[in-house]
């Protein structure tokens, strides 16, 4: 029996296509409609592992998601990034004319935003899911009604599609992490990337000194992330990424950086898929 994995969404999602492109094709999921809930059934063991969106390349960083990998102490134990093909769907029949509401993940509205000023008789309504949208426009016959959605969520439910990559920039992707509660083995595979959490104290060149250290050890810094802390007005936690060659090295470097800043986290080593 293949081992459950928490997607947010429902099929033909975003989160599913990275399900299935990650683990196979056969993949069983939960499916979940908020990134909150799918968080709590990881951790009460309900599913194995999951899948989260953590930034595009248009929106930027979701930035609610960094806290919950923080907050319930998850692991991430892989990545993967793919395009992002945003489509306008309704039931067979309908034309662009004929919509009038159009329901999507406010992620997906906001890399379509320039698509829309040219319709400005569409109201825009943020919903959940992006896939979830298109099944209930479906099951429900709702005229003048559309979705933006995966060609994918368009098949799965029987949905024409009435305008094809209407995402602003046709470099569209995004990228995924996929998470745990424990820290994956490497079973043979190259670690070479790692995602860290740390906080520093309120001085000056406190995080240039840190930067210095991933320089000097001839790291790569590819994301850096600051979060307010709301505990601590005016103080920040930086997420970072690294991608290195010697594990050794990065070992290295961690502990060195663990005495220059406060609450530092390895939240996970894993594989650079970009």
């Amino acid at each position: 029996m293949n081992k459950l994995i928490g997607i947010q969404g429902t099929q033909g999602s975003f989160h599913h296509l990275v399900a299935q492109e990650f683990y196979g094709n056969d993949v069983d999921v939960l499916e979940f409609m908020s990134f909150a809930e799918m968080v709590k059934s990881l951790v009460a063991g309900e599913c194995k592992e999951a899948v989260m969106a953590i930034e595009n390349s248009i929106a930027g960083s979701i930035l609610p998601n960094y806290a919950l990998i923080d907050e319930n102490d998850l692991k991430i134990v892989g990545e993967h990034y793919i395009p992002i093909d945003m489509n306008l769907m309704a039931l067979p029949g309908q034309h662009i004319e004929d919509v009038k509401k159009v329901y999507s993940h406010p992620m997906a509205l906001l890399q379509c935003k320039e698509f829309f000023k040219s319709h400005p008789h569409i109201k825009l309504i943020e919903d959940t899911d992006t896939a979830e949208v298109a099944r209930r426009i479906a099951e429900k016959g709702s005229k003048h009604v559309a979705a933006v959605a995966s060609k994918a969520a368009a098949q799965i439910f029987g949905l024409n599609i009435l305008a094809e990559s209407i995402h602003t920039k046709k470099s569209n992707a995004t990228r995924f992490l996929i998470l745990s509660t424990k820290k994956r083995e490497p079973n043979g595979e190259i670690i070479d990337k790692a995602s860290m959490k740390f906080e520093l104290e309120s001085k000056r060149g406190s995080l240039v000194s840190v930067l210095n250290i991933i320089r000097d050890f001839e790291m790569d810094m590819t994301k850096i992330q600051s979060m307010p802390i709301i505990e601590a007005p005016w103080k920040y936690s930086f997420f970072v990424d690294v991608i290195f060659e010697d594990y050794g090295e990065f070992q290295k470097a961690v502990e060195i950086m663990k005495v220059m800043t406060e609450q530092f986290h390895v939240l996970g080593t894993y594989k650079n898929r970009l």
